[in-house]
């Protein structure tokens, strides 16, 4: 069998919340003073029942049952054994998949999106605001707001905005606003664009935008939505590997060796691996690598700092690696993972050397994409690619070493909306890029005069 399916009685019924077990968990998010933030102070920003869970070190988080009949429609998701991928590389290893692109909007994002739609309606909320890169976050959240009757405002990333038509096009179908961001809208927009009219934007501008926009809703019945980096929406996520666990025990495996996610903010890295990083800290033997792009490289060249999660500070600084609140990354392909920070969860387990961080670049990526998309079938949305890439690495290898290894990696989507950037590819319109040093050394200098994490 080269699929192993879950029976949906064996849908996870809790949800994996890591910080129950990390050795030495991240310090608080802390305000402009350096002292600790509230939870009540975040209550402009989101609902308290998510700020609960955002906070808690209860290991195990129920599910709602209204939020799993939403997951019901294509949870659990297809574990694929990737046997032609393997036969072309002549690999001994095993290499799996888990197969989120299924989804409604075709990326793993939706298991957040239905989760923060259903606690935003839960608490009175009548709409939501929020970012997106690469539009498969907007889409996602533009979905789950459908589902439970709220009104939803989006701010992309204007170089997705521009690359990506047909995601906007999503979120405008399921019923979602989405606009450009820089935009003339928020005052954080408008102070970007009287610096660069031209300016491609970023997450850290959009998430400012999208914030500002929530918390000067005079009503009151407007909360802001992400689709990454918090303690939250990764907890949501673990389903994926929660599920995982399950089908490779189905499919014979009795031990992983590898186990691979690509990232940006941190979401769709952590919903495979942090269930699999709770068997690491028990003692199991096993490598966890979570891929990012070379030239937005938050965890392989970024310091472990505080720092703010977007550009114009409007959000608590959190203890996590980053390239600097300002720093503007390069246009890439792979917008969902063009973000200067990262989950302050997933950069403890790098501190914590639980998790190996590797950064590639763009055309080895897309080259691997289109080795997976020949054998496998499924064109992978252009953040996957640098787990698959990753996938193929550690396959080579094991070949080259003559062992068996079972690697593990999570298609985080598929990449039906993104041809533009295979179209670019195939037509050798794509290059290479690191970040420069000097610019790197630049982006840090917001840096200074931040609290250090312990």
């Amino acid at each position: 069998m080269s699929r192993t399916l879950l029976p949906v009685s064996e849908l996870p019924a809790s949800w994996y919340n890591i910080a129950a077990d990390l050795p030495h968990p991240p310090g608080p998010p802390l305000g402009p003073d350096g002292n600790p933030v509230s939870p009540a102070a975040l209550g402009a920003v989101f609902p308290m029942n998510l700020i609960e869970q955002e906070v808690s070190q209860e290991r195990w988080i129920p599910i709602p049952e209204e939020v799993l009949e939403i997951l019901l429609r294509y949870r659990p998701t297809p574990l694929h054994r990737a046997k032609a991928l393997e036969a072309h590389l002549k690999t001994p290893a095993r290499i799996y998949f888990k197969n989120e692109s299924v989804s409604p909007a075709g990326s793993h994002k939706v298991n957040t999106a239905v989760a923060q739609a259903y606690y935003n309606k839960m608490a009175g909320m009548k709409r939501v605001t929020s970012e997106t890169g690469a539009g498969q976050w907007g889409s996602s959240i533009a979905f789950a707001c459908a589902q439970f009757g709220l009104e939803c405002k989006i701010y992309m990333v204007r170089v997705s905005f521009d690359q990506k038509p047909f995601r906007k096009l999503m979120m405008r179908t399921w019923g979602a606003e989405c606009v450009a961001s820089p935009s003339e809208e928020t005052a954080a927009g408008r102070a970007i664009l009287e610096q660069d009219r031209s300016s491609p934007g970023s997450l850290g501008i959009a998430i400012s935008e999208a914030v500002e926009a929530a918390v000067t809703d005079p009503t009151g019945s407007t909360r802001y939505t992400l689709g990454s980096v918090l303690n939250h929406v990764l907890l949501h996520q673990t389903i994926i590997g929660l599920e995982t666990q399950k089908q490779l025990a189905l499919a014979g495996e009795k031990k992983v060796d590898t186990v691979i996610g690509c990232v940006g903010g941190g979401s769709n890295f952590a919903g495979l691996a942090f269930p699999f990083l709770r068997d690491k800290i028990a003692g199991a033997d096993m490598e966890v690598l979570a891929v990012e792009p070379a030239s937005c490289p938050t965890l392989t060249r970024g310091p472990y700092a505080y720092d703010h999660g977007d550009v114009a500070r409007m959000t608590p600084l959190l203890p996590m690696h980053s390239l600097g609140h300002t720093f503007m990354p390069p246009g890439i392909h792979a917008g969902g993972l063009r973000y200067h920070g990262m989950a302050p969860l997933v950069s403890r387990t790098v501190v914590d050397g639980l998790v190996t961080p590797i950064a590639i670049q763009q055309l080895e990526c897309f080259a691997a994409a289109l080795a997976f998309s020949r054998t496998e079938g499924i064109i992978p949305a252009p953040e996957s690619s640098h787990a698959i890439a990753q996938a193929i690495r550690s396959a080579v290898q094991a070949r080259e070493e003559g062992k068996e290894r079972v690697i593990v990696f999570n298609l985080s989507g598929h990449g039906l909306m993104d041809l533009n950037g295979y179209g670019a590819y195939l037509d050798g319109q794509l290059a290479d890029h690191s970040l420069p040093e000097e610019d790197l050394r630049a982006g840090l200098k917001c840096l200074e005069g931040h609290p250090t994490p312990v």
